[in-house]
Formats: C-alpha cells, structure tokens, sequence
C-alpha cells in the first residue's frame, strides 16, 4: 500500500511533459548525480539532477526535475520544471509548467504555464502565464500574473497586473504596492483589512473575510473544558497505573493493610482517622516555623518531602484498600492482585465526580489510609522482633 501510495505521488508531481517526452520525442534522458553539478552542456532530452548543489547553465529541450541542497538555472527549459531543495532560484524562462518546493524559492523570469511552489519564503518577480498556486510562511508577488492566483501564508505582498481572480489566505498582512491592477475580483481573508493604497484597482471587486485567529469567550471556555477534562484523565490514569504498581509489586503490604482494616473496630478507625488529620493540619504548621529559621530550613525541606510522600501513598494505598475490600466482599478472595489496585482506584475516582460530596469523602478516606499506614510504619519501627514478625 505505501509503494502504492508513494508512486501515486511521484507521478502526480512528474512533469506531464516526461510521458509525453518519452513517446514524442526519441531522445534519451540525462541522470546526473554528483557532490557538485554545473550542466553547462545542452540538452536534448529531459534532465534529472541529484546533488547539493546544482547549476543549470545550457538549455534543456525536455523537463528538468532536480533535488538537492541549493539548485539555480540559469537556463531556458523548454518542457516543465520540477525541483526539491533548500534554496531555489529560476532565473530564465520556463515553457512549461513550474512545481517548486524548498525554503527559499526566488523566480525572476516569466513562467508560460502554471506555478505551484510551496516554500518558507518565495519571491516571484516573474509572470506566470497560467494559474498560480502558492503556500509560503512570507509571499511577494511583484509582476503580477496572467491567470487567476491563490496564496495561502502569513504574510502576502502584491504589486504589477493580475489578469484573473486573485484569492489569498493570509494569517497576519497583507499589502499591495500602488499602482496594482487587478481585472478580477480580489477575496482575501485576514484578521485586518488588507493595506490597499487609493491607486489600487480591483475591476471585479473586493471581498473581505474577517479571520480572528483568537479564541473567543465561547471558544476559550470549550478550550478551558477541554484541558480541564484532559488533566482529570491523564491525573485519573496516572493513578490507576500507580495503584496497579504497587498492588503488583508489594502485595504483602497491601494485604496487611486490608487484613488489619478488616478487623478494626469503630474506636480504632475513629483513631487512625484522627492520626491522619492530626499530622495532616500539624505538619504544615511545623513546616512554616522551621522555615522562619535558617537553621531548620533544611529540617522543613525533608519534612515537606515525607509529607507530600506520605499523602501520595495514603491516595494510592485508599485505592488498593478499597479494591481490596471490594474483592473480599464480592469474590470471596484475599489475596492481592494488581488490578485490585486498579479497581479501588478508578472507584475513588469515580467518587470523586460526584458534586459536593465526592471530594470530602475521598478526603476521609485519604486522611484514614495516612492513619492506618503511619501505625503500621511506627509497629514496624518501634515494636519488638516477635511483634514484627507477625506484622510481617
């Protein structure tokens, strides 16, 4: 499908005039491919040119097609030009059709067919006899054209005689020099009107699109939704993958935490509640005094870190907490698996969406997860070896 695809392209982008060269003309095609090409010698045929750096100097009976770094012909074509590369400059003239791409494109000779360029910045001080299609970050048109023009850029700079219709999109400017006639009709779409001197004629009128490329209160409040609701569900999946994590990765812990939950009393829950809250509004407090001193600076900086840890921990572990009650209650099953952490977590987020009563309740949970694993840590660091071993 892409060799499809990819040959479907190249002969779109072909000169016609290459099949017609080949079956009209008896010649053979020249194929060139060197570090530096100066094609001083005349051609009866097409020429295609490979390298960095290309200089066309003798005539090309045929089409000329050329990819590489900087390319400039300074020769008549008779047949279409094709060229890819950094820099183009055509400065002679072209029968036939003119397909540019590149970063700078600079045309300063007539052009008797159609023009498309697609470019960084293109200068055209030629005339295209035919249709001119141009997509550019700058655009500047200084001898008209003979056919009807369509530009797409940002900023667009017209000057000389249009014959035809000219339409152009621009995203910031656009200005024509005076003395510009255009025998058409002139469609622009901006987000300002187009700088058009009194000496400007324009026989087939003007038409002026207002293009504000700034969001409106309407469009900035969809925007605002819409980021909001895309950092609930990066927040929301991010939760779920560390829930999973440390359900899968520490599933001892995990199970010690909810057989010893399972077995609280009201007293002992009402406990653990408290201890969470208590260091949640305490350790704040003592943080702002040690920051009052310079010598506790540092104390408060590791206490702010075991602090925000801690609550991280608590939000994680209340997920895995509650996926693993569900589990004992629903499925009958007291190991613990990954996705009980997965499970418990996508319920607490889910409660939380619910209005007025999601966030404190989750609160709640948090602060009772910080109760429970801070007196696990303190058994664990403080109790004799018989009492870590049943712990453990």
């Amino acid at each position: 499908m892409q060799r499809t695809l990819l040959l479907a392209l190249m002969v779109y982008l072909l000169p016609m005039s290459v099949s017609a060269a080949g079956t009209v003309l008896p010649v053979p095609a020249t194929f060139k491919a060197v570090e530096s090409l100066v094609a001083a010698t005349s051609s009866q045929g097409n020429v295609y040119a490979v390298g960095p750096s290309i200089i066309l100097t003798a005539p090309v009976v045929g089409d000329f097609s050329a990819f590489g770094g900087s390319v400039i012909t300074a020769a008549p074509v008779k047949g279409d030009d094709l060229i890819l590369a950094g820099s183009v400059s055509s400065r002679a003239t072209v029968a036939g059709d003119v397909r540019l791409i590149g970063g700078t494109i600079d045309i300063n000779e007539p052009i008797g067919g159609d023009l498309i360029a697609l470019g960084f910045s293109i200068r055209d001080s030629g005339q295209a006899q035919g249709s001119t299609f141009i997509i550019a970050l700058n655009t500047t048109l200084s001898n008209g054209a003979s056919g009807p023009v369509t530009i797409y850029g940002n900023n667009i700079a017209l000057a000389g005689e249009f014959a035809g219709d000219v339409t152009l999109f621009a995203g910031s400017h656009i200005s024509l020099a005076p003395n510009t006639r255009i025998h058409g009709s002139l469609s622009y779409e901006a987000p300002d009107i187009a700088s058009i001197p009194s000496s400007v004629i324009t026989e087939g009128g003007r038409v002026y699109t207002n293009a504000s490329y700034l969001p409106n209160i309407g469009t900035s409040r969809l925007l605002a939704f819409v980021s909001i609701g895309f950092f609930l569900v990066a927040r929301i999946i991010g939760e779920l993958i560390l829930a999973g994590l440390l359900a899968g990765l520490f599933p001892k812990f995990a199970e010690i935490i909810i057989e010893r939950v399972s077995r609280m009393r009201r007293r002992e829950v009402l406990l653990a509640l408290l201890l969470g809250f208590a260091v949640g509004v305490v350790t704040p407090v003592m943080i702002a005094m040690l920051l009052l001193t310079f010598v506790g600076i540092g104390l408060a900086l590791l206490l702010l870190f075991l602090y925000a840890l801690l609550f991280m921990l608590s939000l994680l572990y209340a997920g895995i907490l509650t996926g693993g009650m569900l589990v004992r209650r629903f499925i009958q099953r007291e190991r613990v698996l990954w996705h009980d952490g997965v499970l418990g977590m996508l319920a607490l987020s889910l409660v939380t969406l619910i209005p007025y009563i999601g966030f404190p309740l989750i609160l709640l949970v948090t602060l009772f997860s910080a109760g429970t694993l801070l007196q696990i840590f303190f058994r664990f660091a403080f109790s004799h070896d018989a009492d870590t071993t049943e712990l453990l």
